[in-house]
């Protein structure tokens, strides 16, 4: 911000050369896509209060004129509507994740843009928290509370799985948790939407780009490692999360998401008894394959590691609890 010329009893000082001087919050320009509350959105979506925002898109609960039903509408920054590249694989993962069609998964309804180059994507709209909402008011779950909702998301990623679907960002950010009677369904929220992040320099030194696709701290290490991937990536992820469900911190040791990384390439996680002693040895198991190293040596499948978690409740006291 220049400063105005004028008249001056005393010029000041020589200042060393910087970068100029940020200008303080209250005199920034408000972002236009913060304030669309109450607006029309091509002339197809009443947008209504704003549900969120991060580094890719603006979330706004909207209502849909044709149908009058809600929707959660999000609205990319212009920056990533300016990248063909970004463009391209949005719309090509937006059309693959349209046909997803389970309880516990959210679709996306429909891949827009506006005659001013707005980018958007619709999908339903949940009432409900994330999940990491959800831990961070209660704190740590228990066995019998954390594994029916870890089956759930088990289901519904393998019906992604199926279509040929990675979800590539799995994290208790991207799973809502919908009241219903019985208790909670989990839905897995941004199918095929890793967010694009560049990295810094002690994270590029592990990629062969310095882009990540994805979250550091869930990432499997064949991600880290920008290799192929498949479902077994998300297990690892599911793992992770899994873990952070039960003790409420990450499996690997870090003060940074860098560290964890390099300790995921490195070294072993910790066992889920050691961080909770009175949970069952066979939930501790499950969890331990999802985080094997080597993907030959998790579970198989979505299938399989639902299978695995349904072992931990089918006896004793969780058996009459969740048997149906």
């Amino acid at each position: 911000m220049e400063e105005e010329e004028g008249a001056r009893a005393e010029p000041p000082p020589p200042e060393p050369a910087t970068e100029p001087a940020r200008p303080a919050a209250a005199d920034r320009p408000a972002d236009p896509l913060a304030s669309l509350s109450g607006q029309l959105l091509d002339g197809r979506y009443r947008v209504g209060r704003r549900l969120g925002e991060g580094g890719m898109a603006f979330v706004y609960r909207a209502e849909e004129l044709d149908t009058g039903r809600a929707v959660a509408v999000k609205i990319l920054i212009p920056r990533l509507s300016r990248d063909p590249a970004s463009v391209e694989r949005l719309r090509r993962e937006a059309t693959i994740a349209m046909r997803l069609d389970h309880p516990n998964v959210c679709p996306i309804l429909r891949l827009g843009e506006t005659g001013d180059k707005l980018i958007y994507l619709v999908m339903p709209y949940l009432e409900g928290e994330p999940l990491s909402e959800h831990e961070s008011r209660r704190g740590p779950f228990s066995a019998e509370e954390g594994v029916p909702l870890l089956i759930q998301m088990c289901r519904g990623l393998q019906h992604a799985h199926e279509l040929q679907i990675i979800h590539r960002d799995l994290k208790p950010e991207n799973v809502m948790l919908v009241p219903e009677e019985s208790g909670f369904r989990a839905v897995v929220m941004d199918f095929g939407l890793a967010k694009e992040r560049r990295t810094g320099a002690e994270m590029s030194k592990l990629t062969a780009t310095g882009i990540v696709l994805g979250t550091p701290e869930f990432m499997s290490p064949e991600q880290i490692r920008g290799k192929p991937l498949d479902g077994r990536s998300d297990i690892y992820a599911l793992g992770v999360l899994a873990f952070e469900l039960f003790t409420g911190h990450l499996p690997f040791p870090g003060k940074s998401a860098q560290e964890t990384m390099i300790a995921r390439l490195r070294g072993t996680p910790q066992s889920l008894r050691d961080a909770r002693p009175e949970l069952p040895a066979k939930l501790d198991g499950v969890i331990a394959k999802c985080l094997a190293m080597d993907v030959a040596n998790r579970h198989a499948s979505m299938s399989e590691l639902a299978q695995a978690f349904e072992g931990v409740i089918s006896t004793g006291v969780f058996g009459r609890l969740f048997r149906k």
